[in-house]
């Protein structure tokens, strides 16, 4: 492989002045080529050529044009003024390139990956209750058939899924990119902030029933004493045992 193109120097012209001779070997020559290098010497098929040494070697070669027309484009026609262009904009030494993530492996030496992420989460609330709450956050939330999970479990923002693993527990799954993981945040969010308010739903509770035995008491108290005022004494004492 000619590198740079020219074969004016470096490891590839070593190699050629070693291999030139051997006509089983091939030189690959790619883009064009410049009036005054070696490789416009060489595709004009001389029989001899002169090494960086000044030594003159045999060349016993023949030069083939190959052309090359990639299946795959960006877009499907030419981007007008004003338009939109999606893609991965890509640097290479001095250029920049606009591809499809599909075609970043065919037109250069990286690679893409999927990163699948998992969080388990400390929630002893109803299901059901979360998946109301997240309907009020999401446009989609859609519970999952029984035969792609095995426990109760829904898809949120067809990008997230939330499975029911405990009475306890509930673990959320989605493939790592920047919308997916700022939806399984909000997730996170409301599960601790429900987690919060359930042990102060209880405290309340408790608290409306000793009110509630409060008030009771307080009635009798001011039911009594009308009865004390208008019946008297005695009377108070026949209405409690009845009471009793």
């Amino acid at each position: 492989m000619a590198s740079p193109s020219g074969l004016q120097s470096g490891l590839s012209r070593q190699l050629f002045e070693i291999w030139c001779s051997d006509k089983k070997n091939a030189c690959v020559i790619p883009g064009n080529v410049v009036e005054g290098t070696l490789t416009k010497t060489i595709i004009n098929e001389p029989k001899e050529v002169t090494l960086m040494n000044g030594i003159t070697a045999s060349l016993n070669m023949q030069s083939v044009e190959m052309y090359f027309n990639s299946e795959k484009r960006l877009a499907e026609k030419t981007p007008e003024v004003g338009g939109t262009v999606s893609g991965l904009l890509v640097k290479k030494t001095f250029t920049y390139q606009i591809m499809a993530p599909d075609d970043l492996h065919v037109f250069s030496q990286l690679s893409t990956a999927n990163i699948s992420r998992r969080i388990t989460i400390a929630y002893s609330g109803a299901f059901g209750v979360l998946k109301h709450r997240l309907k009020q956050m999401f446009e989609s939330v859609e519970s999952l058939p029984d035969e792609e999970s095995e426990v109760p479990a829904f898809r949120v923002h067809e990008r997230l899924t939330v499975k029911y693993e405990s009475e306890k527990h509930i673990s959320l799954h989605w493939r790592s990119d920047p919308i997916s993981d700022m939806v399984s945040d909000s997730v996170v969010a409301l599960v601790l902030n429900i987690s919060r308010e359930i042990p102060k739903a209880v405290v309340e509770s408790e608290e409306a029933t000793k009110t509630e035995e409060e008030n009771s008491k307080k009635a009798e108290k001011v039911v009594l004493a009308l009865l004390v005022s208008l019946l008297g004494d005695g009377d108070k004492c026949r209405w409690k045992c009845g009471a009793s």
